[in-house]
């Protein structure tokens, strides 16, 4: 049986990107669908929450005349995009997926409820979570945070390119530490970019633990997740995970 139950895995959306770090890389979307594939064969329910940053980021639409809350909102119409691409390689695979969005597109996907993303993953649907929080000045970190607590997720698995928390940039610093677990604490006070503080806060005080590894090696979320090995950084409010 599975170490964790129900979890909620975040991903960005220069994930999907491979090397082109824009667009949507098919080989990628390939990947991420065997990796979701294999928790979800041994009954693992299993919630994702996609970036947008591969097709549009909010911030940056800022630099290029937008202002901030347009910005935000073509971010979040980028993620119902590629939560779409997502839902169609798993159901390549055979598997049961469905989009819900925090804002509403009814002709593409449903509108979010704690209750209906509960009601789908009970019957085995993989549940793509899009359009953030369905508000502009929230990250999809935030919204990550905000979607575990509301499906009562174990715990969130946030994939990035490398394999957990380090003091610094490790692609730009050797030197760099690699955090095997701290708490959320820790994490604020050395001013760890791993989630924006809004996210840390709803884990802290949830009590929401977060494991932080790198998502592009093969079969690290089946081993997280199914067989408990330590892999990447856990964050922790200090309790049990």
């Amino acid at each position: 049986m599975a170490h964790y139950k129900r979890i909620l895995l975040k991903l960005s959306g220069e994930s999907l990107a491979g090397d082109n770090r824009l667009g949507i890389d098919a080989g990628s979307l390939e990947h991420y669908a065997r990796e979701i594939k294999s928790l979800v064969d041994r009954g693992v329910e299993t919630a994702i929450v996609l970036g947008g940053g591969n097709i549009f980021r909010g911030i940056q639409g800022m630099k290029k005349g937008f202002d901030r809350v347009h910005g935000d909102q073509m971010g979040m119409l980028a993620t119902v995009i590629n939560c779409m691409a997502l839902q169609s390689a798993l159901e390549g695979m055979g598997l049961k997926a469905a989009v819900l969005s925090g804002i509403p597109v009814e002709t593409m996907c449903e509108k979010v409820s704690r209750r209906r993303a509960m009601q789908l993953l009970d019957e085995g649907y993989v549940v793509l979570i899009a359009g953030g929080t369905g508000n502009p000045f929230f990250t999809t970190d935030s919204a990550a945070a905000l979607r575990a607590l509301e499906i009562q997720a174990d715990v969130i698995l946030k994939g990035t390119r490398v394999d957990g928390v380090y003091s610094a940039d490790p692609e730009k610093d050797p030197k760099a530490k690699k955090y095997e677990v701290l708490t959320f604490d820790d994490a604020i006070r050395e001013k760890l970019q791993v989630m924006d503080m809004t996210a840390f806060t709803l884990c802290k005080e949830n009590a929401l633990s977060i494991i932080v590894f790198n998502v592009n090696e093969q079969g690290a979320l089946f081993d997280i997740v199914v067989k408990r090995q330590q892999r990447g950084s856990l964050i922790t409010s200090g309790k049990p995970a």
